[in-house]
């Protein structure tokens, strides 16, 4: 008998059919693959943006295989745990977030963090990255879909709430995804078309107001710099000149590993962090790029096979926005690297050094594991 029969029938569902060892861990084995390929290559790029300093390293490996656990714990959490505690953990961020703006720690000129006495200090910010989408899910799949306009106002209120109290603390990255997660929630409800172009309209109407009273004057520097950096080569335009001029330089196939001269001799600026897509761009090439850029297609593709196979509304919006979030990662960093979108301090999602960001991605995961594996045990 081959190991896999045996595994398979040795394992049963609570209605004693046989069920294989990936759905008695709650785990989809082709995602779970997809994200071991991504961290792998990731830790070997970042062996080189952080300039060969193994420290760097086992650290990144600690933090991923600490998110790895807490993907492992979300996918054993039925996806009704999730709906039940969404109004709750919904009240209790927002409170986070206000003691964020009345007594949180600062740093760098940003007050982002708060510190409690015996804990380490964390970011409520991120935790919102999840909540909100799960937030507005809950509202939403509670009325008949597509959901009518008050009942769109009203999710869009859940949104913009967070979204505008993390823009004070300030911190645009942030804001933004927390931002696009609860508003595709909004959109795969079903929203007509006119409420769509109503919404863009009135942001465009907004931006001139954003930017005299609510943009601080970095963000506006960001911005500008990106219209033409050359105006400051040796200040703000530094990271977007070098950043491309080091993924112009890496041409089909790249210098190599641990050859490329933009982060090497310090020219790149956070090559170990947001900007380490220069350093895989110059030392891979465009072959590494195309190749990084499938790894992330194909992890969003059983995303999306997922949220379309959830078998209720709330599985259903609840994945697609934490998949389309993912989505965001990627194309916001990639974007303010090669210099197509302003610098917003967006990490490129599992590759990039840091580990609060890694958690929240992998505990999304797992709640997409979760939607998935408990739909096939209940269909069994």
């Amino acid at each position: 008998m081959a190991l896999n029969d045996f595994i398979d029938s040795t394992a049963t569902n609570p209605l004693g059919r046989p069920r294989g060892i990936w759905s008695a861990l709650h785990l989809d084995p082709i995602l779970l693959f997809l994200l071991l390929v991504l961290v792998s290559g990731g830790l070997f790029i970042l062996y080189s943006g952080a300039d060969r300093n193994i420290e760097v390293v086992k650290a990144q490996g600690i933090r991923l295989g600490v998110a790895f656990v807490v993907m492992l714990v979300f996918a054993q959490l039925d996806p009704s745990v999730f709906r039940r505690w969404a109004p709750w953990l919904y009240a209790a961020g927002i409170a986070a977030l206000l003691a964020v703006l009345l007594v949180g720690v600062g740093a760098k000129g940003a007050q982002r963090w708060l510190a409690i006495p015996g804990l380490p200090r964390f970011q409520p910010s991120e935790l919102m990255k999840l909540v909100v989408p799960m937030m507005a899910a809950w509202y939403l799949s509670r009325h008949f879909l597509p959901p009518r306009f008050r009942h769109v106002i009203v999710g869009l209120a859940i949104v913009l709430v967070p979204m505008m109290m993390i823009i004070q603390q300030p911190d645009l990255g942030t804001s933004l995804l927390v931002g696009m997660a609860g508003l595709f929630v909004v959109f795969f409800a079903g929203i007509s078309w006119k409420l769509i172009l109503a919404f863009v309209g009135l942001v465009s109407v907004s931006a001139p107001m954003m930017w005299f009273f609510v943009m601080r004057e970095y963000q506006k520097q960001r911005v500008l710099t990106l219209l033409d950096p050359q105006s400051d080569p040796l200040g703000a335009g530094w990271n977007i000149i070098q950043s491309k001029t080091a993924i112009g330089s890496g041409g089909v196939d790249g210098k190599g590993w641990l050859q490329g001269t933009q982060s090497h001799l310090e020219f790149l600026p956070e090559s170990h962090t947001d900007f380490i897509v220069a350093v895989l761009a110059e030392e891979f090439g465009f072959i590494g790029m195309l190749v990084l850029m499938l790894v992330y297609v194909l992890i969003i593709l059983r995303c999306l096979y997922i949220a379309a196979t959830a078998q209720d509304s709330f599985s259903r919006l609840l994945a697609g926005a934490l998949t389309m979030t993912f989505f965001i990662y990627i194309f916001v960093n990639v974007g303010m690297v090669s210099g197509l979108l302003p610098v917003v301090g967006v990490p490129l999602p599992l590759i990039s050094y840091g580990g609060t960001s890694g958690v929240t991605l992998m505990a999304a995961f797992g709640v997409l594991m979760s939607i998935h594996t408990h739909r096939r045990m209940i269909s069994a």
